[in-house]
């Protein structure tokens, strides 16, 4: 991996936030102010949130703002027309943007599948990609590291448990890893039966007990799915293999993540929870500037528990290690079977426990392509959304 670090060639990195009305982004933008002659704001985009994002144009003054929605795009025409302010709509311009000669790092906090050809795009442009849109991995996995690795790309993951990895094994890049442990807080239904879990109600499951995040991320994390795509994007990320990847519960949500060496010695990362921390590191990378954040302080927590989580109950996780062992395309028809079935429970279309359900019998069902190029990922995605919703209409 190429640790150089190019102060010395340009004093400011140019940055492209993709999803910058969400919760990452939203946070990001908090990283930038606080390092302004370390940081250009080059481009942010949004999909749907066309206040927010005049709002951010108007305090940031980005080079470039892309509105996916187009029904939105004269709106945001109209705020920024007095501004030096490029503006652009759909989805193409994310694929274009990333492009631009001043952008430096993507991050890439979009939602779900809509952050693989962005990235696709990115990675072609040889740009750092700091990434928290896990999907990118989940869906495409090997088609993406070997692109990164052909255009000498560098990923720096933003997710909280996989940024804890890459900093364990800062410095240890020459010893093998033996085993990670992704930790879990167990969301809000922790120790929960199948049979509580039949009545959950969206705004149950919207309340997490550590994270402050978005909805569907909150969902997938008390279904424990967001787990399972954390396993998978692991897998891609540090070229591990299913087995030397294990997931514990740790309610505190204190220590992120642990790298096991071979010779049997361990590397926790730990630290209040705080999303902040590992945007800046994979902006700043290799690194660590000076925050004003809260502390950890060890009275505060007198006591970290550890235990493992309940596979018969929150199904997901071992759908996500089916997906890997079938690979292909299995993780794909996962995905996009999730976000359909997310949806649905959060528009009370389903049950909480249908979720799990409807995700195995769409993955179950979509013929499995062992060597996809681009273009089956697409056909793969487009028909594992459509079972989905049959499947969501049958419930």
């Amino acid at each position: 991996m190429n640790t150089g670090y190019q102060e010395e060639e340009k004093k400011t990195k140019g940055i492209a936030i993709l999803g910058c009305t969400g919760s990452i982004g939203t946070q990001a933008l908090e990283v930038i102010e606080a390092y302004p002659d370390l940081f250009d704001l080059e481009v942010i985009t949004a999909n749907n949130n066309a206040d927010l994002l005049i709002e951010q144009a108007l305090k940031f003054q980005p080079n470039t703002v892309v509105i996916v929605n187009k029904d939105h795009l004269l709106k945001v025409k109209d705020a920024l027309e007095d501004h030096d302010i490029h503006v652009y709509g759909g989805k193409e311009s994310l694929c274009q943007v990333v492009e631009f000669g001043d952008v430096d790092i993507v991050l890439t906090a979009l939602m779900g599948y809509a952050g693989l050809k962005p990235t696709m795009h990115a990675i072609e442009a040889k740009k750092t990609i700091a990434l928290a849109n896990k999907e990118t991995l989940v869906v495409a996995g090997e088609m993406i590291t070997k692109m990164a690795r052909e255009n000498g790309v560098n990923i720096y993951p933003v997710d909280s448990e996989h940024s804890a990895i890459f900093q364990c094994l800062t410095g240890e890049f020459h010893n093998k890893i033996e085993k990670i442990y992704l930790t879990a807080s167990g969301g809000p239904f922790r120790g929960w039966t199948t049979e509580q879990l039949k009545e959950v109600s969206p705004e149950q499951a919207l309340k997490h007990p550590n994270w402050e995040m978005g909805a569907k991320i909150t969902i997938d994390s008390a279904t424990l799915m967001n787990k399972g795509l954390e396993v998978i994007e692991a897998k891609w990320l540090f070229a591990l293999k299913p087995e030397q990847i294990d997931v514990i519960v740790h309610p505190q949500s204190i220590i992120h993540s642990v790298v096991q060496f071979e010779d049997g010695s361990m590397k926790a990362q730990m630290g209040l929870p705080d999303m902040k921390l590992p945007i800046q590191y994979a902006l700043t990378y290799p690194e660590r500037l000076k925050t004003d954040y809260p502390r950890f302080n060890f009275m505060d927590y007198p006591n970290l528990t550890f235990e493992q989580p309940n596979r018969e109950v929150f199904k997901n996780l071992n759908l996500a290690y089916k997906a890997m062992e079938m690979e292909g395309t299995a993780a794909c028809a996962l995905n996009a079977a999730n976000e359909i079935t997310v949806q649905a429970f959060l528009d009370k279309k389903i049950g909480f426990l249908d979720i799990a359900s409807i995700n195995e019998k769409t993955m179950m069902a979509i013929e499995n392509i062992l060597k996809p190029k681009y273009e089956d990922y697409v056909k793969v995605d487009g028909e594992a959304r459509e079972i989905a919703w049959q499947l969501v209409g049958t419930v």
